[in-house]
């Protein structure tokens, strides 16, 4: 396990990026969004103080992350923008936690 907070969200960032590249086939639809903030919810959100900035962030994840498991998977165009949605609110929690996550106490 990475050692530095830095090093906590980069690694929980990497594993919600490859969970939103993998979908669909490798999670339910409904399981989606809780398999994509699984790894920040365990790593990093409870060693950060509370910030409405980092959650409005983690929020936004949540919601691309059902937006994309509720786009049809026949329309690949619309799968692609939401998969490139849910990344981009992924890599905004990343820079979120950087800047305003101070260690918890």
């Amino acid at each position: 396990m990475a050692g530095t907070l830095a090093d906590r969200v980069a690694e929980a960032a990497g594993t919600a990026r490859r969970r939103a590249e993998a979908f669909p086939g490798s999670v339910s639809k409904d399981a989606l969004p809780w398999a994509v903030i699984e790894a920040f919810d365990a790593d990093v959100r409870g060693r950060v103080a509370r910030d409405a900035r980092i959650e409005d962030e983690r929020d936004r994840v949540l919601i691309a992350a059902v937006k994309l498991a509720e786009t049809p998977p026949d329309e690949a165009d619309a799968v692609a923008a939401a998969r490139r949605h849910l990344v981009d609110a992924i890599d905004y929690l990343e820079q979120a936690v950087l800047r305003f996550g101070g260690v918890g106490r």
